[in-house]
C-alpha cells in the first residue's frame, strides 16, 4: 500500500445475486452458467471509516454485466451510493469502490470494467434476515432472496460455501434470488430463481 493512500476499513452485511445456476460456478473458477454474467452486489456498512470519515450505517452497491467470464473483462458497471452520505462520505465511498484507495476486492474488480456509468446517489433500503434478505435501490434494482428449495420435497435447503481464497467473501449462505431486477442505463435484466449469496464481510487496505 502506498504511504499516500488513506487507510480504510469496513464491516458490512453483503448480498450478491447473478444469472448463474445455484452456487454460481464462478465461485469455483469455472465459466458462468450462460457464458456471460449479469449480476449485482450490495453492502450495508455496520462499521467503517475512510481515514477520519465515518461510514457507519451507509449502503452502496453495483449492478454489472460481463460478456464472458468476469476475469475476461470488458464489463459494464453501475455504482449506487446511499443518498444520505454527505460530501466527504460520498468521496470516501467513491475512492474505495473505484479501487483508487487500494484494497480488496475493489482494486481487482475495477480492472474488469471497460465502461463505468455515472454513479447514482439514491435511496437504498436493506432488509437482512439470513437467507430471507432483500435490497431495493431506488427504481434501479430490486433483489430478494429465499432458501433454495429441495426439488423433490420442496423443503428449504441449508447450503453454505467456504471459499478460503475468495476475495469478495470467505463464507456465505447459498440462497435463491427469488427476485433480481435491474434497470440502470445500459443494464437491464431480470433473473428470478438464480444464484445468490448472503454473508458478512470485512475489507480494508
Amino acid at each position: 500500500m502506498s504511504a499516500t493512500k488513506t487507510k480504510w476499513v469496513i464491516e458490512a452485511d453483503y448480498l450478491q445475486a447473478c444469472n448463474c445456476d445455484y452456487g454460481c460456478p464462478c465461485e469455483f473458477s469455472a465459466p458462468p452458467t450462460l457464458g456471460y454474467c449479469e449480476g449485482m452486489g450490495a453492502w450495508r456498512i455496520s462499521s467503517g471509516n475512510y481515514g477520519d470519515v465515518k461510514l457507519d450505517g451507509l449502503g452502496f452497491g453495483f449492478a454489472a454485466r460481463w460478456p464472458k467470464a468476469i476475469h475476461e473483462g470488458n464489463g459494464t458497471v453501475q455504482l449506487f451510493f446511499d443518498e444520505r452520505a454527505d460530501a466527504k462520505q460520498r468521496d470516501a465511498l467513491l475512492q474505495i469502490c473505484s479501487g483508487q484507495a487500494g484494497g480488496l476486492p475493489f482494486e481487482i474488480i475495477v480492472t474488469t470494467f471497460s465502461k463505468i456509468q455515472e454513479p447514482m446517489f439514491v435511496p437504498i433500503q436493506f432488509h437482512f434476515n439470513g437467507r430471507n434478505s432483500s435490497v431495493a435501490i431506488h427504481n434501479a434494482m430490486t433483489v430478494a432472496t429465499e432458501p433454495i428449495k429441495n426439488p423433490v420435497t420442496g423443503e428449504a435447503e441449508s447450503v453454505r460455501i467456504d471459499h478460503g481464497t475468495g476475495f469478495i467473501f470467505k463464507q456465505a449462505e447459498c440462497v435463491s434470488a427469488q427476485q433480481l431486477r435491474v434497470s440502470a442505463g445500459d443494464l437491464n435484466f431480470s433473473w428470478p430463481n438464480k444464484a445468490a449469496f448472503v454473508t458478512q464481510i470485512k475489507y480494508s487496505n
